[in-house]
């Protein structure tokens, strides 16, 4: 039970960090896990489709906004699981769904990206100038420019990011690689930071004996978005990631190319995390359907 005590504390950790959660609201959430953690023999990190289903039934007589709160804690640590590479799959469909169908992610418009950069170019102008502005310029560059997972981010390696490669090889959980784009903004970014960076150092962002953490770059964003006049609770690391692949497709990017950006075992995740509303699917048939320069033939009177 040990292993998911740990995953359901770096859960709960993350959970606090960028939604603000209360104490109450944790302390729920963490009884819902253990439970179910105890309830499947301390292997809930590991459950299948099966298990998750067995738990459910096991509801059965619970209110319904109880089988609704425990749904929506599972629902979320498998979804952070996913998100983290913590495991390839998720098995919450298995779950059941006595509320509202799943929302969309938070979406931050091309707007608030700007804003977001304006405001480091605001820090990045000030005499003389601040090393840590330069730490914060290449990080947020790499979440929108690349997709970057918050704990693949403050983990890089130093020499991780290579100034002739415009990509970066990111291995997750069983081994499972996925080549994620370096922008020239960001590889530059990247560049300026390191020069501030010891030599002997085994992280790109390090902070004491080892790397910058999730939480902290969580503030620091939050931050960074009340200068920009941006409502620090719309941005996170996973929204900052969900713009960059929002952004890509409205742009035209491919679907499947966007899943193997972004890592995802299962398209239908990708299809969640990158929103597209109906304005832009209309113009998209009407743009690139290979009907569009055919004229429609007359109608008969």
């Amino acid at each position: 039970m040990g292993a998911d005590r740990d995953l359901i504390e770096r859960f709960l950790e993350m959970l606090s960090a960028e939604s603000g959660a209360a104490k109450n609201t944790i302390a729920a959430y963490r009884s819902d896990l253990m439970l179910a953690s105890e309830a499947l023999g301390g292997r809930l990190g590991e459950a299948d489709a099966a298990d998750i289903a067995r738990l459910a039934d096991g509801w059965g007589e619970l209110a319904r906004s109880t089988v609704a709160r425990k749904a929506a804690a599972l629902r979320r640590f498998f979804g952070f699981l996913d998100e983290e590479g913590l495991r390839g799959d998720d098995p919450s469909a298995a779950l059941p769904r006595p509320g509202a169908r799943r929302g969309l992610p938070k979406v931050l418009g091309h707007g608030d990206v700007d804003a977001l950069f304006a405001a480091i170019a605001a820090r990045m102008a000030r005499v003389p100038a601040d090393p840590l502005d330069l730490r914060l310029s290449a990080l947020v560059e790499l979440l929108y420019g690349s997709g970057l997972r918050a704990s693949e981010l403050v983990g890089l390696p130093r020499g991780g990011i290579a100034p002739d490669r415009p990509f970066l090889i990111l291995k997750g959980k069983g081994g499972r690689e996925r080549m994620a784009p370096i922008s020239d903004r960001a590889r530059a970014a990247v560049a300026e930071w390191r020069a501030h960076v010891p030599r002997d150092s085994a992280w790109l962002f390090p902070s004491g004996k080892s790397h910058l953490s999730r939480v902290r770059l969580y503030q620091m964003l939050k931050g960074l978005a009340a200068e920009a006049g941006i409502p620090p609770e719309r941005v996170s690391p996973h929204v900052l990631r969900h713009a960059f692949a929002t952004h890509l497709l409205e742009g035209g990017a491919d679907l499947r190319a966007l899943q193997s950006m972004l890592g995802h075992a299962d398209i239908a995740t990708t299809e969640i995390y990158t929103h597209v509303d109906s304005k832009r699917l209309v113009e998209l048939v009407n743009a690139r359907h290979p009907l569009a320069d055919i004229d429609a033939p007359p109608r008969q009177p």
